[in-house]
């Protein structure tokens, strides 16, 4: 059976570098699924290829069988891919409202002259639009903060705003970058939540994450990749006693061996 989300042989260079290697993979619709590996990897690589900003030297990116390989970043945002990133891209000076409501922009159908003369389906639109952008912070917990500038909030409150303005444009699947960088293990927890909450209101959930606590907790499936190449995948209890996992994360003791 096909996934939402198929990356087929996927692979990119860059120059002599080769990035990532014939990397194949899938993402089932309703799944929570991890994408980890040490530094330097290539997980963001791989998402870059998946959403757009990089187009692969080979292979395939499917989106529920459909071949979008290459595709320009607005094109896979408008079929219902959505991502964040490791370093937040919020407008600081705008309130959160703003923040969130400014992920709508894809699905606004009306002219920029409409809008300009206050017709009738234009004020029936953004009426529309602010009440899915006002759902989206009751969801998250950040109603209160509707008003407030997102420059004056802290890390972790920032981070959820980004997250709500992805969701906001009701996706299909959206792709966290490192969400718990940079977050306290209370933060971390309540993200946790956070994740299975988005899962549950009927998106797929694709991540690149460092906290363990996170991955192990939260996810149904994980692929490890090293040096751009899968070296693993299964469940967490799998992936986390995996040879080659272990030996990615924390080295081979040469030593050891040697004595053996």
């Amino acid at each position: 059976m096909s996934g939402l989300l198929e990356l087929r042989g996927l692979g990119i260079s860059f120059g002599g570098l080769r990035a990532v290697d014939d990397l194949n993979m899938s993402v089932e619709e309703g799944q929570i699924v991890a994408l980890i590996g040490p530094n330097g990897a290539g997980k963001t690589t791989v998402f870059n290829m998946i959403t757009g900003v990089y187009k692969p030297t080979d292979g395939q990116v499917l989106w529920q069988g459909r071949d979008i390989t290459g595709a320009s970043p607005h094109r896979v945002a408008a079929l219902g891919i959505r991502r964040t990133f490791q370093k937040i891209r919020l407008f600081p000076q705008m309130s959160v409202f703003e923040n969130v409501r400014a992920g709508c922009h894809l699905q606004a159908r009306q002219h920029w002259w409409q809008g300009l003369v206050g017709t009738r389906a234009q004020r029936r639109e953004e009426a529309a639009l602010a009440e899915r952008t006002h759902a989206v912070l009751r969801r998250l917990g950040l109603h209160k903060v509707a008003d407030e500038r997102a420059v004056s909030l802290s890390y972790g409150v920032q981070r959820r705003v980004e997250l709500a303005r992805t969701l906001v444009a009701e996706p299909k699947l959206v792709i966290l970058d490192e969400p718990a960088a940079g977050q306290n293990e209370a933060e971390s927890a309540e993200l946790n939540d956070t994740i299975f909450a988005i899962r549950d209101s009927g998106v797929t959930v694709l991540l690149v994450e460092h906290d363990m606590n996170v991955v192990m907790n939260v996810t149904d499936h994980i692929v490890v990749i090293n040096f751009g190449r899968k070296i693993a995948e299964g469940s967490a209890e799998a992936v986390r006693t995996d040879p080659a996992v272990v030996e990615a994360y924390l080295g081979r003791d040469d030593e050891a061996e040697d004595a053996a």
